[in-house]
């Protein structure tokens, strides 16, 4: 079972790439993406995934704008067995050069979402420590994951209208990961578990002239589980980031958070991450919430459209609705991106704040599965 990355010395066992390591059947490979303006005018989000002990390969990408719709497409397949084959539908990724630019090009379709997006890269690529967590003895989750920051241009279009993306006004960021974790249709059969609950945090944020990145996910009781900051160099093109194996980024000795919540919810009101340097020095960012983006428009949490979910030998699909008439705490709405403005004190910034809080977390002072913030 041969692909054409069978030619490149890359491989990690005696199996063709085609084999992943793992027989788990939650395995996948993962590309994805946000874009957004610092005045919170728009944002997009987009993603591509295959799942090879499912057989699946689909993708989505989703924009909203601000005081308006978000608009999402959706599409599946039967993964190929062809790696570079990233297409479903309408819907392409192409890596023009690897950790350098990337288009992505979204064909006029049924759901009235469209685009033809360059990502180009300002950063080296950062690769974040790996992250493993367990449900009882099973490692439920191990992935590693690597990210640029970088700019887009290009054009989108959606129902509601169109959208110039210039690369002086848009940032993203790449988010490359691959793995296991709990993808599409629940597992039956066996002795039932409580449902776990989660804290995941993840703030990449662009400065002047650099970046800074932190990841969080915690226990009920607020324990880290995984917690990682750092900043790394921001280059001003794709041509001035350095061709080198060699990380340019500073890993701090720990990273904290504190978030607030908007009444009856558990989405951000506000929140500030501290960056503790390996001498003990801490920076702390406050972070205003700007704008907000469903990331169910992505596939998370999506009832129909959930990532990794058989929808036939292809589908394709489409949906819009206004984020601030959602319910806050339905278990689909509950994970979310915020575009963010940036403080440290001396500093101003733009990026993003995903969170997902599903359970009891002490911090926050949420006892149920769903419930929201005290007033």
């Amino acid at each position: 079972m041969l692909n054409k990355l069978d030619d490149y010395p890359i491989h990690q066992t005696p199996e063709p790439i085609a084999h992943p390591a793992t027989s788990d059947r939650n395995v996948y490979d993962r590309t994805w993406f946000n874009g957004y303006t610092a005045d919170g005018s728009y944002y997009f989000g987009i993603g591509m995934a295959i799942y090879p002990h499912r057989g699946i390969l689909d993708g989505a990408f989703s924009v909203v704008e601000k005081d308006g719709r978000q608009h999402c497409f959706f599409g599946s397949r039967r993964a190929p067995l062809e790696r570079t084959e990233m297409e479903v539908g309408p819907f392409r990724l192409e890596i023009i050069e690897p950790m350098r630019r990337v288009r992505v090009i979204l064909d006029t379709n049924e759901s009235g979402v469209a685009c033809d997006l360059t990502f180009s890269a300002r950063t080296a690529p950062i690769q974040e420590e790996r992250q493993i967590l367990w449900t009882g003895a099973r490692r439920t989750m191990d992935a590693t994951r690597f990210d640029q920051f970088g700019r887009w241009s290009g054009t989108i279009s959606h129902p509601d209208g169109e959208i110039t993306v210039r690369e002086e006004d848009c940032h993203g960021t790449k988010d490359r990961s691959w793995g296991v974790r709990g993808i599409g249709e629940p597992e039956s059969g066996g002795a039932p578990t409580m449902p776990r609950g989660i804290c995941f945090i993840w703030a990449p944020l662009f400065w002047e002239d650099h970046i800074s990145h932190a990841i969080f996910f915690d226990g009920p009781k607020g324990e880290a589980l995984v917690r990682e900051g750092l900043t790394a160099p921001l280059f001003p093109s794709e041509d001035a980031v350095p061709d080198t194996a060699e990380p340019l980024d500073e890993r701090m000795a720990t990273a904290c958070h504190r978030l607030t919540y908007h009444p009856g919810t558990r989405l951000a009101k506000s929140a500030e991450i501290d960056l503790v340097a390996l001498n003990g020095e801490t920076r702390t960012i406050e972070l205003e919430p700007i704008l907000k983006f469903q990331m169910k428009g992505l596939g998370y949490t999506h009832t129909e459209w959930g990532q990794g979910m058989w929808k036939g030998e292809l589908a394709i699909g489409g949906e819009s609705f206004d984020p601030r008439q959602l319910d806050p705490l339905a278990f689909e709405n509950i994970h979310v991106q915020q575009v963010v403005r940036a403080y440290d004190g001396a500093r101003t910034g733009i990026g993003v704040l995903e969170q997902i809080c599903i359970g009891p977390y002490a911090p926050a002072g949420f006892t149920d599965f769903l419930d929201g913030a005290s007033d």
